[in-house]
């Protein structure tokens, strides 16, 4: 059988805050996750945009342009499928359905069938309210109830069918079942999330292409007794650090880890201590500085830890803020902590401070 999809990305996103299908994802946007889903069974894909869409096609075969409800821009999608004899249709804000997702809705296309949807069962116990929303007026039996997810495929001839009306359902399966055609229910998928608000999006974001990176840095005390010491963005009284910036070592390891993460080298590559238009540099604008080049090279921090190495001075009463001050920078939660090596080593014996860091980011 020939297969078409329509992949549906003709909204507004007025909840979202924005055109949540053209959002960063993975290297590319959420609508170009979606098409590419839907090729894994489609010999051509269309891609159903809204009237302003400026896009390159997010790699659709056809692009054009949706109506005024969900049902009206599948109508349009449909109407550049050709002759294929199924048709797929996906929402675009579901950019995590898996290719086995879509063989398995086209494959229950048997004699008989005319369309297939893959459910989930509900698991919450459900109740019919008032109006108000207030009162309850049942408790639904929900062994036989299911959600219902996209990709969903049917017949082309009977969506054709189902659409010729002009009507208008919250699914495709809506308007066949409301012509008698038969609908089945196929296995889906609990991971196959749809994006309807910005923490949707960013657990899609966490949750695949993830990069890790790792930071050290030391500075010893420095011998000038006016040197203030600069350590996680804060300015605490001396011995300050020794450094050509401000040696501030719980940032500097985080910048590294930031760079580390998005494959971009060290501190030192970018800013090296040869260099006298960084003389005394203050950390914060160096982390400044390497954040925007991390999200310039394409990833987006997600979070941070950084441990600090000191015997002193205390560093309990300052951890707090200092967490609130390279989180405010990064973008992102940091976490702060200290610990000592027990007397061990040039730290232990107090002739410096160090740090380590490790970072998270993602594709953005």
């Amino acid at each position: 059988m020939a297969v078409a999809a329509v992949v549906v990305a003709g909204g507004r996103g007025v909840r979202f805050g924005g055109p949540k299908q053209f959002a960063r994802l993975a290297g590319g946007t959420v609508a170009a996750a979606s098409v590419a889903a839907a090729r894994s069974v489609a010999q051509r894909v269309v891609l159903v945009v809204p009237d302003d869409y400026a896009g390159d096609g997010e790699g659709a075969d056809a692009v054009v342009t949706g109506g005024d409800s969900r049902s009206a821009s599948v109508r349009a999608g449909l109407a550049a499928c050709g002759d294929a004899d199924v048709v797929v249709v996906h929402d675009a804000a579901r950019p995590a359905a898996r290719p086995d997702l879509f063989r398995r809705v086209v494959d229950a296309l048997v004699d008989g069938v005319d369309g297939a949807i893959p459910g989930l069962p509900v698991t919450d116990t459900v109740k019919r309210i008032d109006a108000s929303r207030a009162d309850v007026l049942a408790t639904i039996p929900r062994d036989d109830l299911v959600t219902v997810q996209t990709p969903q495929a049917f017949r082309r001839v009977v969506l054709e069918a189902a659409h010729a009306g002009a009507s208008d359902a919250t699914d495709d399966a809506g308007l066949v079942e409301a012509t008698g055609g038969r609908v089945v229910v196929v296995s889906g998928d609990p991971g196959n999330v749809k994006i309807t608000a910005p923490a949707d999006l960013e657990r899609l974001r966490a949750g695949g292409s993830l990069r890790i990176g790792n930071g050290l840095d030391v500075h010893r005390f420095s011998d000038d007794p006016s040197r203030p010491l600069a350590l996680g963005l804060l300015t605490l009284e001396g011995p300050g650090l020794a450094g050509h910036s401000d040696a501030d070592a719980a940032t500097h390891a985080l910048c590294d880890a930031l760079l580390g993460a998005a494959g971009l080298g060290d501190l030192g590559r970018h800013f090296p201590d040869s260099d006298p238009a960084t003389a005394g540099i203050s950390s914060r604008e160096l982390l400044v500085r390497v954040v925007d080049r991390v999200r310039v090279a394409g990833f987006q921090p997600v979070s941070a830890d950084v441990t600090i190495v000191a015997e002193r001075p205390r560093l309990a009463a300052y951890m707090p803020s200092m967490a609130a001050a390279l989180s405010d920078v990064l973008g992102a939660p940091v976490s702060v902590k200290a610990t000592t090596t027990e007397g061990l080593g040039a730290l232990g014996r107090a002739e410096g401070i160090g740090a380590t860091a490790v970072a998270l980011v993602v594709v953005a």
